[in-house]
């Protein structure tokens, strides 16, 4: 009899602590770090995002976007995610440096890359023939940005040392000046050249 009792008690302790730590860890925490992301970082909280002047919605600056092979823009690394940019299926390709699809697709891209930007295929940087970890990475290296230059001015009309300038300006840090590599977020790049001309 005591036995059951005992059982029975540490269940009712046990439910009563389950559902005390699941409102306090499950919801309070929750809304406090919310709380919190919306008072000290809001662009960061509410994804990043990157507006027109008159309040449309373009993109994150967190995720990568195609800009369908249009000649005015600078083009992003490409995306394994999905059917290409889709960030319900962010993942990479998981093929290995030695599969040979991996390598026929790393040629053609790299074929179509100095095609389209009038450059010699050993001038291709790697991140323009090859798909990041999450297939989303929104950045490209400067070399590939740079390597853009000349097609994007001649299509736009645009001088190339204006365009130049634009992504020289636009290349980001090593965070902390260490982590990572210096990188071009491309969306803002873009948006950037819009607002040039």
């Amino acid at each position: 009899m005591s036995t059951s009792r005992t059982t029975l008690r540490t269940t009712g302790v046990a439910i009563r602590a389950m559902l005390v730590f699941t409102l306090v860890l499950g919801l309070g925490y929750t809304l406090l770090i919310t709380g919190v992301g919306q008072l000290a970082l809001p662009w960061q909280a509410n994804g990043s995002q990157i507006r027109t002047d008159d309040g449309r919605l373009v993109g994150s600056a967190l995720i990568g976007q195609s800009f369908a092979d249009d000649p005015e823009y600078f083009q992003s690394r490409p995306s394994a995610a999905g059917d290409g940019y889709d960030g319900g299926a962010s993942s990479g390709s998981n093929l290995g440096p030695n599969n040979d699809d991996l390598i026929a697709a790393i040629e053609e891209r790299q074929a179509a890359i100095a095609a389209r930007d009038g450059v010699d295929i050993a001038d291709v940087p790697a991140d323009a023939v090859t798909a990041s970890g999450s297939g989303l990475d929104p950045d490209i290296s400067p070399a590939y940005a740079l390597l853009q230059v000349a097609r994007v001015s001649e299509a736009r009309g645009l001088p190339e040392a204006d365009v130049r300038s634009l992504v020289e300006s636009m290349i980001q840090d090593r965070d902390l000046g260490f982590l990572g590599e210096p990188r071009v977020n491309v969306l803002q790049l873009n948006r950037a050249l819009d607002e040039l001309g």
